[in-house]
């Protein structure tokens, strides 16, 4: 028996006298006293409110990661596209490494014809091939560039890689091979400068691949 004359073993409803408890309106949570934070409902984690951003050691998404970028143009996790300049230099120092191949087979062949047309395959199963395998050739690969596939792909597939080296085989062409080359490296220097992205036309042509550095 309470000090009060009400037993609410007796009435468990409410006191007789008083009427039954007041009930909360229908959908309507009950409120909270002054200073304290709202229940959550057990096991739900607790709601940020609108506007405000996850604490500090808190990740905004599951397992910590960010998704990954699609479209053209996709950059690696701390990686910027490249320039034509350092690009420039990759090429030399592929082509430096290609050259003493060419140049053993010249001596040893001794017809510069079918060693031209030898070295423009060789060349383009050169870049092919490091591409596809690895992701750099390995003048890339000393100044820190990697080639990218279309949508953030690790490398270009074969098929890929041969439209973006396809310039490569102008060189075949007799008389006028070395001319046309020297034109088309020119435009893909100029389209990748003109870049925002630094994706010149052969990239482009191959779907969207990009070279990196870092």
């Amino acid at each position: 028996m309470s000090s009060g004359g009400y037993d609410p073993n007796q009435y468990p409803q409410g006191d007789p006298k008083q009427g039954p408890p007041p009930q909360q309106p229908y959908g309507q949570q009950p409120q909270q006293p002054y200073g304290q934070p709202p229940q959550q409902p057990y096991g739900q984690p607790p709601q940020q409110p609108y506007g405000q951003q996850p604490s500090y050691g808190q990740q905004p998404y599951p397992g910590g990661q960010q998704p990954y970028p699609g479209g053209y143009g996709n950059q690696g996790y701390g990686a910027q596209p490249a320039d034509v300049w350092i690009r420039f230099g990759a090429r030399i120092i592929d082509a430096i490494i290609v050259g003493i191949v060419v140049a053993i087979l010249f001596i040893a062949i001794d017809s510069y014809l079918f060693v031209g047309i030898l070295g423009s395959l060789i060349q383009l199963g050169y870049f092919v091939g490091f591409e596809v395998t690895q992701g750099w050739t390995p003048g890339k690969k000393i100044l820190g560039l990697s080639v990218r596939g279309p949508n953030g792909a690790p490398r270009p597939d074969p098929q890929q890689s041969l439209i973006r080296n396809a310039f490569i085989l102008l060189g075949v062409i007799p008389f006028i091979g070395g001319l046309l080359s020297l034109i088309a490296v020119i435009y893909i220097a100029v389209t990748i400068n003109s870049s925002p992205t630094k994706q010149g036309k052969h990239d482009e042509l191959a779907g969207g691949t990009q070279v990196l550095k870092g």
